[in-house]
């Protein structure tokens, strides 16, 4: 993990523009009405056109500059490459990017690219879209990356697979429960913060900062697609849950706070840096993750 580098600025979201995955529902759309209401403007990038527009009146109703929709699935490395160059074409600046978009699959699903779907989505959707929107983060000046990771990467408690990229022998584990897919979405919250510390690292000097943060068990629609025992569940677990806007708050602070202009390559928890599982600090682990993402990003 990178040292404290402070910096003497007065950095706020206000003027900010900031592209966030994932804003339609939860702490992504809480997060995002906090910034508006800072006075930033938004892009925001979803699936669904139409919940997508819903959300961005919401966004728009808080305050702040514009709102725009940018359309893609985070499972299609085509469509991530499209809404880059989208993007890239109507955004000349952008300050923040925010990469919250995630998501969990009790069963194994492989994507177009023949790529396992949480892999796919929590993993190397940010490494992509970040990687193709780099540069332009460069060109604002200060800019930020921040990437929604979890407290759950310590039920991947012996680190990322490296030798079972599928994930087929994580899912055969438990076929019957949902321990295979825990441990996955483990891995992919492992992956947010390793690939954190290593984009960190290859920044240093740019003036463009990466952070993460886990923004701890919130009420949201989130794991409401793996069936009736994941609902039950997760009914269970919202009754002790933050709400969305508590659980954004970390979120919101790491986007417009100068204070955190300080820190790169760092995992947070409300508002202070924390020290993730003994996996997540290996520095060599963290490069291996990114020369094996790259691998798997279709030319």
């Amino acid at each position: 993990m990178m040292k404290n580098i402070m910096k003497d600025n007065q950095w706020t979201a206000e003027g900010k523009y900031i592209i966030i995955t994932g804003a339609t529902s939860g702490i992504g759309l809480a997060a995002a009405k906090a910034l508006a209401a800072k006075g930033a403007s938004l892009g925001i990038v979803a699936r669904a056109e139409a919940k997508a527009k819903e959300a961005a009146v919401q966004i728009k109703a808080a305050g702040g500059g514009t709102v725009d929709v940018f359309l893609a699935d985070m499972a299609s490395q085509q469509s991530i490459r499209r809404v880059a160059a989208d993007i890239l074409a109507r955004c000349p600046k952008v300050d923040i990017l925010i990469n919250n978009a995630g998501a969990m699959f009790d069963t194994r699903k492989v994507t177009e690219d023949g790529i396992e779907m949480t892999w796919a989505v929590n993993h190397l959707a940010p490494f992509l879209l970040t990687s193709l929107l780099l540069d332009r983060l460069k060109e604002s000046g200060e800019a930020r990356v921040i990437t929604t990771a979890s407290h759950g990467h310590k039920m991947a408690r012996k680190g990322i697979r490296f030798d079972d990229p599928g994930a087929e022998r994580i899912y055969s584990l438990l076929a019957r429960t949902f321990g295979g897919a825990s441990i996955r979405y483990g891995e992919t919250k492992l992956a947010n913060i390793l690939f954190t510390s290593e984009l960190g690292r290859r920044l240093e000097g740019t003036g463009v900062t990466a952070n993460c943060f886990d923004p701890g068990l919130v009420a949201t629609n989130f794991n409401q697609n793996n069936g009736v025992v994941a609902r039950a569940t997760m009914a269970v677990f919202n009754r002790f849950a933050r709400t969305p806007e508590k659980g954004a708050e970390t979120l919101v602070w790491l986007a417009d706070s100068a204070e955190a202009s300080g820190y790169n390559g760092r995992y947070f928890a409300d508002q202070e840096v924390r020290v993730p599982s003994v996996p997540a600090q290996s520095i060599e682990a963290a490069q291996r993750l990114w020369e094996v993402s790259e691998q798997r990003l279709r030319r």
